[in-house]
């Protein structure tokens, strides 16, 4: 029986975005090739799923804006896991009101 990872599972559903939460601690990524790597803790508290909580008044929130696609770099829960590239578009920027001056910015995998 083949064994899928869990990006193959992803529809957008609770269980697999738990299962993508349970191997993936955290995203990085740069806006250009002249730009820094930023890096996020994935989260799994936005209404609609994935997401990383990012600073309103940071380069890297003024940057990205919904419908972006970037190439973003998924870090293993375990350090000795692999890393794994992955097309993800930016499809929402969201406040949250439980840290001030936060948003969320909602995550899809678009990439299989």
């Amino acid at each position: 029986m083949e064994e899928k990872t869990a990006v193959d599972n992803f529809n957008g559903n609770t269980d697999e975005l738990r299962t993508i939460l349970d191997k993936y601690y955290s995203v990085q990524f740069s806006l250009s090739k002249m730009d820094p790597a930023y890096l996020f803790k994935l989260r799994d508290i936005s209404n609609n799923g994935l997401c990383i909580l990012v600073k309103q008044d940071s380069t890297v929130f003024r940057q990205l804006n919904e419908g972006d696609i970037l190439d973003m770099e998924y870090n293993p829960t375990r350090a000795s896991g692999p890393t794994k590239l992955l097309k993800t578009q930016i499809t929402s920027k969201n406040c949250y009101d439980r840290f001030k001056g936060h948003s969320l910015v909602e995550l899809t995998i678009i990439d299989n």
